[in-house]
């Protein structure tokens, strides 16, 4: 028996949470994000603003002057966590095989779950109607026998959408779209691609495994898979966190200092807002920063006394972000 793999994202999550409990809000651009007047970055943009430009990352300096008429909301942490938290239990109504991805979004794998339904079609639209009748928000499904072809089926489906791929079918889905919508192929790569004559997953699926892993290496192995349509991951539910993190992948490369401060704050906003929630404190701070040819940097600290506190872990973080760029400027510049 064929895999039956959802991946069920929340539309534009933080903006809808607001909008569902300010329905006044809904056909207008809003935008969630940070403080205004401390560097703030847009957390979340309705659908009624992307079209100015606007998008998650950027600086509400930059988006108020794109959208002017756009409603600016200072973010909820706790609001939206507990949105995520019901989301979570509709979910586990349908299947027991869970994984959440953040807050907004998770593969459910409903092999076998189905049958009661009808069809994997039919129990996608089950799980749309619970959401929206209980919470007032739109998920967009993606269905396929995997999970990368699930992502990107629900990505392309956005918003309140439901695509399946049906079992056989996923290298015709797949063959003529943009390389960019393969997960893991960022700016960088996808210019090393184009440069290679890459330009649709088609194209990459066809190229020979080797030469992909020369340029590559083990990761391009893994695009090649994925290119293909192979994922043979399994749904796993999370273990008990020993650790609390966030992160956040840019749009495009950046080494602006301002830009990354100020995504780190949000960052740090959300993990101690989740620590306070489990009644936690952080004992390590640690930052990881991944650049365009994936190599990545991690660095810690051990805070002298535990903390759950935005200011402190924050400061710490910034402190570790500084002596990053710091060290990694001075060995460009030699």
């Amino acid at each position: 028996m064929a895999r039956c793999i959802f991946h069920i994202d929340l539309d534009a999550f933080f903006v809808s949470v607001e909008q569902a409990l300010n329905p006044e809000l809904k056909g207008k651009p809003v935008i969630v994000g940070g403080d205004p007047e401390r560097r703030g970055v847009v957390a979340s943009a309705s659908y009624e603003a992307r079209p100015f430009g606007i998008h998650a990352g950027m600086p509400l300096s930059k988006a108020r002057r794109l959208c002017p008429q756009a409603i600016l909301i200072r973010a909820n942490f706790s609001r939206y966590k507990d949105a995520s938290n019901r989301f979570m239990e509709i979910l586990a109504d349908f299947s027991p095989d869970i994984e959440p991805l953040g807050l907004d979004e998770a593969y459910l794998d409903v092999t076998g779950y189905e049958e009661p339904y009808g069809s994997p079609r039919q129990l996608a639209q089950a799980i749309k109607e619970r959401i929206n009748k209980e919470l007032k928000l739109t998920a967009s499904v993606g269905i396929a026998t995997c999970k990368v072809v699930a992502k990107i089926a629900s990505d392309l489906c956005k918003p309140d959408g439901l695509l399946e791929i049906a079992p056989g079918e996923e290298q015709a889905f797949l063959n003529p779209l943009p390389i960019a919508k393969l997960p893991g192929v960022g700016e960088k790569t996808e210019q090393s691609l184009k440069e290679m004559g890459i330009t649709t997953i088609g194209e990459l699926a066809s190229l020979p495994l080797d030469t992909i892993k020369r340029r590559f290496g083990a990761t391009g192995a893994v695009m090649h898979n994925y290119a293909k349509g192979i994922d043979d991951r399994e749904v796993e539910a999370p273990g008990e966190a020993k650790s609390i993190s966030q992160q956040l992948t840019f749009a495009r490369d950046t080494l602006d200092r301002n830009f990354l401060e100020a995504n780190l704050h949000n960052l740090c906003q959300e993990v101690c807002q989740e620590l306070r929630s489990q009644n936690k404190r952080a004992k390590c701070v640690a930052i990881r920063l991944r650049y365009a040819d994936f190599k990545t940097i991690t660095r810690q600290v051990i805070l002298k006394e535990a903390s759950n506190v935005t200011k402190v872990v924050f400061a710490t973080a910034q402190q570790l972000l500084s002596k990053t760029l710091a060290k990694q400027k001075n060995q460009y510049a030699s």
